[in-house]
């Protein structure tokens, strides 16, 4: 059924998924739905925490919790993590809506977030410290994949722009009057990759800077 969700999700976005459409993909009646998921939020809590579980798949590099030779460094497992979390979410329509405050339906997120902790502690983190700084990276990372999301709407077609994102047009609109905010946009909206990997190196420093400053080293 989660399946199902998943791939009608990339068909018809958030907004054109519903509990009736999956029932009609499975050919049974809208009811027989209710005995596992008693309304759309569970659906998607189930739906987030599959995500999350082939997303984990994917970085985890075995071996369970602790510094490993795949990540030598907290920066460069920070770095990597959320980049393949952002390529994650990117595959589904609407990725980032769906994990936004979705409630996880089971434990498997234990496993990987001891092992990205780890990393932090191992360096001389606090374990408040560490979280916060986990915390604080995976949120960006969420949140630009929502608006990379608003961009480009369809991950079938990542080339295909939503015209409400027209650069020149927008350029045309602000440049007279907000000259500085009209070219901003390319810098924001241009290449939304080359802005992640900005973003997420300028949450690493700041995370570095905030350990210097706190620790003294």
């Amino acid at each position: 059924m989660v399946e199902t969700a998943l791939r009608l999700l990339n068909e018809g976005g958030l907004d054109g998924l519903t509990l009736r459409r999956i029932a009609k993909e499975l050919d049974v009646q809208a009811p027989a739905l209710y005995w596992h998921f008693k309304n759309k939020q569970e659906l998607l809590d189930e739906m987030a925490t599959e995500i999350f579980r082939r997303l984990f798949r994917s970085t985890l590099p075995g071996g369970g919790p602790g510094p490993s030779s795949r990540w030598p460094s907290w920066q460069e497992m920070l770095l990597n993590t959320c980049a393949v979390l952002r390529r994650e979410l990117l595959t589904y329509r609407d990725g980032g809506k769906v994990v936004a405050g979705t409630r996880m339906t089971d434990d498997s997120f234990a496993v990987p977030l001891e092992l990205f902790l780890s990393h932090f502690t191992a360096a001389g983190f606090t374990l408040s410290e560490a979280a916060r700084a986990w915390w604080t990276a995976y949120n960006y990372t969420v949140g630009l994949v929502i608006e990379e999301q608003s961009v480009h709407p369809d991950p079938a077609h990542r080339e295909v722009r939503d015209p409400s994102y027209d650069l020149d047009e927008r350029e045309r609109r602000l440049g007279a009057e907000y000259p500085l905010a009209a070219r901003a946009g390319r810098a924001l909206f241009a290449d939304l990759g080359e802005a992640f990997e900005a973003g997420i190196r300028i949450i690493v420093a700041g995370i570095e800077v905030n350990y210097v400053r706190e620790h003294g080293r």
